[in-house]
């Protein structure tokens, strides 16, 4: 019998079925196209569970193939790695512009791997009930200037709002599968409480030691809503995105892209090579310093893990 993953603890997954939830247990090893993973069943993947004989649980035969999937680095086995989801429609980054403030270069961190797996992405600027200070705006102001201009959605909403939800979060999710990430802090549970009352997800308060986010998610789970899913995720201190080549990472900044194959060199890393389309862009203003400067970080952080 073919099923949905919902939840992951771990050693025992939550599937949904045809004929309801079932708990089920991974059964022997499965092969994953040679990646070094901390868990070969991620929230979203479709498997072929059976019953367990004489036992009330189930076990996971088979797992279906997947259309993409977001993964990041492992934080807890040296090059693993760890998927995050699974067979994703759309991906929302939940960010705030202060308490705690999200970084241009975890955003961007975050957009590679969207654009890596060809899944939609949309910023959503959470916790805009706040009072803020001038500098707050011009950064807000940036964030729209940036990204709008790569043709990434940027929402800004207060999940206390129930116009906000009602009239421009809620819509958007309707018949897709939606993956929620973000820092912790974010007010991704506080997001998710509002829109489904019964996921009853646990809530704290920002550290007020620190100004960041204490985990209140320990693993992914996905949720039916508005006949599609929506998946929340644990808070991400950083998002450590995979080995890429240096020549390959251009191709995910959407600014870069469309530059290709015009250098003056097949194998150019836009960094001080002649003939650079790249580097003519950026001082044309077509590219974002802010942009090259993450780009350029990545490829430093690239070469360091080799």
């Amino acid at each position: 019998m073919e099923g949905r993953v919902i939840k992951s603890t771990g050693s025992w997954y939550l599937v949904n079925t045809e004929s309801g939830q079932v708990k089920a247990r991974l059964r022997g090893k499965f092969k994953q196209d040679n990646l070094k993973l901390t868990n070969p069943i991620a929230v979203g993947d479709f498997v072929v569970v059976a019953k367990e004989e004489g036992q009330p649980t189930w076990t996971i035969d088979e797992i279906l193939p997947r259309d993409n999937y977001i993964i990041r680095k492992s934080t807890r086995k040296n090059h693993f790695s760890h998927i995050i989801a699974s067979n994703i429609d759309q991906a929302f980054l939940i960010i705030t512009i202060r308490n705690p403030r999200t970084s241009l270069g975890f955003i961007d961190r975050f957009l590679v791997s969207t654009e890596s797996f060809r899944i939609p992405a949309t910023i959503i600027v959470n916790k805009m009930d706040l009072p803020y200070k001038d500098k707050d705006l011009e950064y807000l102001q940036d964030i729209h200037d940036i990204y709008e201009y790569l043709g990434y959605g940027v929402l800004e909403i207060s999940a206390l709002s129930e116009s906000d939800l009602n009239e421009q979060f809620s819509p958007l999710l309707v018949g897709k599968t939606t993956l929620l990430s973000g820092h912790s802090g974010v007010g991704k549970s506080t997001l998710l409480n509002k829109i489904i009352p019964e996921a009853t997800q646990a809530t704290q308060e920002i550290s007020k030691f620190s100004s960041k986010g204490v985990h209140t998610t320990t693993f992914a789970e996905m949720f039916e809503i508005e006949g599609g899913y929506l998946i929340d995720t644990p808070g991400i201190k950083e998002f450590g995105i995979l080995d890429i080549n240096d020549y390959e990472l251009s191709h995910y900044f959407p600014e870069m892209r469309k530059y290709l194959g015009q250098c003056k060199y097949n194998n150019c890393r836009h960094i001080n090579e002649p003939g650079c389309v790249v580097l003519e862009k950026l001082e044309q203003g077509l590219i974002h310093p802010y942009r090259y400067d993450s780009y350029l970080n990545i490829l430093n952080e690239e070469d360091d893990h080799r």
